[in-house]
């Protein structure tokens, strides 16, 4: 009975719960963010005076490859709720241990990137393009680092004798709400920004 009344405590009107509510709310203010950028981004299109520019420097197939691992982190993603839901508490662990790792190599493509952006004479003062370029790839870059702490703590707290609770499932789906965002923000960014020629 107890439990029950704990549980309802947690319920909105909607029937969700108002964490991964919270979240939803959360990633919704975040939109806003990405929305601005891009949308800067796209306004400043083609209009640097100086280079390098876009065509100069961009590596489609590199950054393909990072897209595709972080694509790929959705899936274990998808797999470690799947097992937070079934408790599967290995199979859990494996998948944000995977999750964790795509992440981190996403990130290690983008500081190459950036290194090699700033050994040709790209940066934020260049020129429009790497002012916008850096804004928007590396404010999605903090939110991918978030999201691997993120992980990295769920997985150090099921680690614990006491684990994550009885609300296990709740805790990794929300942290997948977060993650799956992180990946369809870049998709966007991706298509626009290496895929859409100025």
């Amino acid at each position: 009975m107890a439990a029950a009344a704990h549980d309802a405590g947690h319920q909105t009107s909607l029937g969700v719960d108002n964490r991964k509510l919270l979240m939803w709310i959360f990633l919704a203010s975040e939109c806003l963010f990405f929305g601005t950028l891009i949308s800067t981004y796209l306004i400043f299109k083609g209009q640097s005076l100086v280079g390098p520019f876009p065509g100069d420097i961009l590596d489609i197939p590199l950054t393909s490859t990072s897209t595709f691992v972080l694509l790929m982190s959705s899936v274990t993603m998808v797999l470690a709720v799947y097992g937070a839901q079934h408790g599967r508490l290995g199979l859990m662990r494996g998948m944000l241990v995977g999750t964790i790792l795509l992440g981190t190599t996403f990130l290690g493509f983008q500081v190459y990137e950036f290194r090699h952006f700033g050994h040709v004479g790209l940066n934020l003062g260049t020129n429009q393009f790497g002012a916008t370029f850096f804004l928007m790839t590396g404010f999605h870059g903090v939110h991918v680092g978030v999201g691997v702490l993120y992980l990295t703590s769920l997985l150090l707290g099921s680690m614990r004798r006491s684990g994550l609770g009885k609300e296990r499932a709740l805790w990794v789906d929300t942290a997948g709400l977060y993650w799956h965002f992180v990946d369809v923000v870049w998709i966007v960014i991706f298509t626009i920004v290496y895929l859409i020629p100025e």
